[in-house]
C-alpha cells in the first residue's frame, strides 16, 4: 500500500472515529426510546471498531499484543452489533 493510499485510510478512519462517538453519544443523550438508544450505540461501536482495525491493518511498526487483541475482539464486537441492529430492525417493522 503506497504511502498516499495509507494516509487517506488513516484519515478517513479518525473521521469514522469521531462520527462513531458522535453515535454512540448521541445515543445516551439523544435518543427517545430504548430502542433508538441501542441503534444508535450500535451503529457508533460498528464504526469505531472498524476504524480501529482499519488502523492497526495499515500501521508500518509492528504489532503488539493489543493490536492483536483488536484484531481478535473487534470483528466480535462488530458481528454482534451488526446481529442486535438486524434484530431490532425486525422489531420497528410491526
Amino acid at each position: 500500500m503506497s504511502a498516499d493510499a495509507a494516509r487517506i485510510a488513516v484519515f478517513a478512519s479518525w473521521a469514522a472515529t469521531g462520527v462513531g462517538l458522535g453515535l454512540w453519544v448521541w445515543g445516551w443523550v439523544g435518543a427517545k426510546t430504548a430502542i433508538e438508544k441501542l441503534r444508535y450505540q450500535d451503529c457508533g461501536v460498528v464504526l469505531v471498531f472498524s476504524a480501529i482495525l482499519a488502523r492497526v491493518i495499515v500501521q508500518t511498526k509492528a504489532w503488539t499484543a493489543i493490536d492483536w487483541l483488536l484484531l481478535v475482539l473487534g470483528p466480535i464486537f462488530i458481528a454482534a452489533a451488526l446481529w442486535r441492529l438486524t434484530r431490532t430492525t425486525a422489531s420497528r417493522r410491526d
